[in-house]
């Protein structure tokens, strides 16, 4: 600023981090084990129809160590009927060497995933405070896990914001309370 041609310099002050907002980033929370599948499909006869003799000696002659300490989703990308069993004998060849199994597919296992975080997301400290709910996620975080944070965080938090800090958009204020 200039004044009487004198330049006064002020210092810069970082208004976000003086706001006291609170920011809470769901991608913190993606998994971090490696995620692969593993489709039924492949293993079926004219990926139709599963012949148990040839699908039990092919799973029992499978080398599983590629699954070592990974995300398994077991599912089946077309509409063949399988028999409940198929899924039980895959998961029996994966628990000992596999991170966790989940029958479904990647868009059902990150819900759950996400559903499970957020339901266990401490937000104890967070009554009456202004809450960022982070945005533009380089991994892949389900609308259903932004729903269900607000809707965690509602009855408590002063202010729910999306996006972030310098830009968001307001999703919820709680009302004021009058004065006495």
């Amino acid at each position: 600023m200039k004044k009487n041609n004198i330049i006064i310099e002020k210092p810069l002050v970082n208004r976000v981090a003086n706001s006291g907002l609170i920011t809470i980033n769901l991608e913190d929370f993606y998994p971090t084990h490696e995620i692969v599948e593993f489709d039924l499909k492949d293993y079926l006869f004219h990926e139709l129809i599963l012949k148990e003799k040839d699908f039990r000696t092919t799973l029992k002659e499978m080398d599983w160590s590629v699954y070592d300490d990974k995300i398994v989703l077991v599912y089946c990308s077309n509409d063949a009927i399988l028999p409940v069993w198929s899924f039980m004998l895959v998961s029996a060849y994966l628990k000992p060497v596999a991170h966790q199994i989940y029958q479904g597919t990647s868009t059902e296992f990150l819900k759950h995933h996400y559903d499970k975080v957020v339901e266990g997301y401490d937000i104890s400290d967070l009554d009456d405070k202004r809450v960022v709910i982070k945005g533009c996620s380089d991994k892949e975080v389900p609308p259903s896990a932004y729903a269900a944070i607000t809707a965690k965080l509602q009855p408590h938090a002063k202010s729910i914001m999306y996006g972030e800090p310098c830009s968001t958009v307001p999703i919820f204020k709680k009302p004021r309370t009058p004065k006495k």
